[in-house]
């Protein structure tokens, strides 16, 4: 066994790692950026939004980061294959992506008050909001995975999916399409783990519980919607957006080496059940 001393530094080092991270204008993906960028990565942010991308380079930027942007729509196929093959031709390579584009289904068939919403019933649920929600969160990460493995198949690549505790359990309160998509996401992580670990390639999610986003219009950054959820954490506060990113360095660096399939839930212990 060595002796040498083994320093944080050097175990969670993501220096010139080339990265990219879907939706990253904003919330969990503005994170993640932020992390990676702060340590030394090479980030380039996608984003569908100009005006928050480019807002988003510009804070990173000055912050030091070495920080790149691209237009693309993850559910426009053409579009996400144009903006990661941009990457690979300006960096030469993509060590790591995180996946993390995602909307929300709206409330659950129970409402604050714990009354059933009969617009939320699973027969009222409309057509295109359950195609566009399974899209969006579960399709764009499927082909994020297929867009970038051809550029990490020679040299090893860490791919990071923003996942939910919704994918384990079932939600009163969660858009039925919004947990039926991250429950298809957490099987895809294990699949396509379990195929890729031959090419050194990592496939791992970030699993959150409630989290101040903009997502749903920004319906958890309301006091009385954080309020709620709050009550069921046994840390009483839903999370934010920078309580990832320690996971986030864990998965991108080599400190997670040996990890491959995973899920690290981030809930304040949502899944634990009430204390008090």
């Amino acid at each position: 066994m060595s002796s040498a001393t083994v320093k944080a530094g050097d175990l969670f080092n993501v220096r010139d790692l080339v990265t990219i991270v879907t939706g990253g204008a904003s919330g969990i993906g503005f994170a993640y950026a932020q992390v990676m960028a702060g340590n030394g990565a090479r980030v380039t942010v996608l984003d569908r939004n100009p005006d928050g991308l480019a807002a988003a380079v510009k804070q990173l930027s000055a912050d030091g980061g070495k920080v790149d942007g691209e237009i693309a729509d993850v559910t426009d196929l053409a579009q996400l294959r144009r903006a990661v093959d941009a990457v690979a031709q300006r960096h030469g390579r993509i060590d790591v992506v995180f996946a993390n584009v995602g909307i929300s289904a709206g409330p659950g068939f129970l409402n604050m008050e714990r009354r059933r919403d009969p617009q939320r019933a699973v027969e009222n649920i409309a057509e295109d909001l359950w195609d566009r929600v399974i899209d969006t969160n579960l399709s764009s990460v499927f082909h994020t995975i297929q867009a970038v493995v051809p550029h990490m198949k020679a040299h090893g690549g860490r791919i990071v999916v923003t996942s939910s505790i919704s994918a384990t359990r079932v939600e009163q309160f969660v858009g039925t399409p919004y947990v039926v998509a991250k429950a298809g996401v957490a099987q895809l992580v294990r699949q396509v783990a379990l195929e890729l670990a031959r090419y050194n390639i990592r496939v791992n999610a970030i699993a959150p519980g409630p989290c101040a986003t903009n997502i749903g219009g920004g319906r958890l950054q309301d006091p009385a919607n954080q309020a709620f959820f709050a009550q069921f954490a046994p840390q009483h506060r839903i999370a934010v957006p920078e309580d990832m990113q320690g996971a986030a360095l864990f998965f991108a660096s080599g400190a997670s080496s040996h990890v491959t399939g995973a899920h690290i839930v981030i809930d304040g212990g949502v899944t634990l059940g009430v204390a008090d």
